[in-house]
């Protein structure tokens, strides 16, 4: 009788593909801010909002040379794309202002992209340690005269990245400036011990020319060692204000290298068989309710099962590492034991 049960409850949980829709909201796009103005109905509002998120959205996950690609989308178009929307209560400041937040249909937007044959970004860890440094001659300054260094979080807003800069250290400054001449070859483990398993990186800043700046960045983006050379040039600008466009720069350069390591292409999926021992603390309700926040797991299927386990296959989007970290962040391990992939909540 416990048998017959637990068979019910298999295929009433993954009945037939199994299908699992995530609650993950990497497709929503929320504090959507539009001021109603004359005589502007709320659907009105709705549509701008609509069609306002869909451009935050993808500005967010694709890269700048696919951007151009779904761009010019017509509204018709996108408006299908939306699962729905929410208006919020209107912000303290203005009662004219409404905020919307946006939802769209994650499998039609992966159709979308598989049309148009572009590949996403899925940022897990948005944390990224940075470290400016202004070249002034044969001088590094790091933490002091150091306008980067001073002002890079100054235009703050709602970025897919959070910056994070060192706070001031002795240890640093006299790293630097023992590797004067040598700067490209800095240790980023030894500038960033404290956050050995954190993306970090370093921004050189220069001035070469009086209306050019150069900036060379190197970064270490999930244990890849990533370098790159820019250029900036004046077009008249202040000092000031040349100086903030090197920084936007640098960050939207960052943030671009960034996504192109958490890529995800949905025209090649991945498949992995596991197996899912029945016991007390491994319980097929709360194994689904868990594998549903995973946005890049797709479906899961019943191969075979009896009473002490279940056989499934999972079909997932990315690299197996980033779904193992996934799982293991909603304290699920996802192992080989004996040659062989177990699933397991602990």
């Amino acid at each position: 009788m416990k048998f017959f049960i637990q068979v019910i409850l298999i295929l009433i949980i993954f009945f037939k593909t199994g299908n699992l829709l995530s609650d993950n909201n990497l497709f929503s796009v929320n504090n959507i801010i539009l001021e109603k103005k004359g005589n502007n109905s709320t659907n009105q509002l709705a549509n701008q909002a609509i069609k306002k998120g869909f451009d935050q959205l993808i500005q967010k996950i694709l890269m700048k040379e696919d951007i151009s690609k779904v761009a010019n989308l017509k509204y018709s178009d996108i408006k299908n794309l939306v699962t729905y929307y929410n208006i919020l209560k209107n912000t303290q400041d203005n009662n004219n202002k409404i905020n919307f937040s946006v939802t769209f249909d994650k499998d039609k937007m992966h159709d979308l992209f598989y049309k148009k044959g572009i590949s996403y970004s899925d940022i897990d860890d948005k944390e990224f340690y940075i470290l400016p440094i202004f070249l002034d001659g044969n001088e590094a300054n790091v933490f002091s005269n150091n306008f980067y260094y001073e002002n890079w979080n100054n235009n703050e807003k709602d970025e897919i990245v959070e910056f994070i800069l060192p706070l001031e250290n002795i240890e640093i400054i006299e790293n630097i400036n023992q590797n004067i001449k040598n700067l490209l070859d800095l240790n980023l483990n030894f500038i960033f011990k404290e956050y050995s398993k954190k993306n970090v990186g370093i921004a050189l800043v220069e001035s070469s020319k009086l209306n050019e700046k150069k900036s060379y960045i190197k970064l270490k983006i999930h244990n890849k060692t990533i370098s790159k050379n820019l250029i900036f040039n004046n077009k008249d600008m202040n000092e000031t204000q040349f100086n903030e466009k090197v920084i936007n720069g640098i960050k939207d350069e960052i943030i671009n290298l960034i996504k192109s390591q958490n890529l995800i292409d949905i025209r090649t999926p991945s498949f992995i068989n596991v197996k899912f021992n029945l016991n007390e603390n491994n319980n097929l309700v709360i194994l689904n309710e868990k594998i549903k926040k995973i946005d890049l797991i797709e479906n899961v299927f019943v191969q075979d099962f009896n009473k002490d386990y279940v056989n499934l296959k999972v079909k997932y989007l990315g690299n197996l590492e980033k779904i193992i970290n996934q799982l293991n962040s909603i304290n699920i391990n996802l192992l080989i034991r004996n040659e062989q992939w177990i699933i397991e909540i602990f």
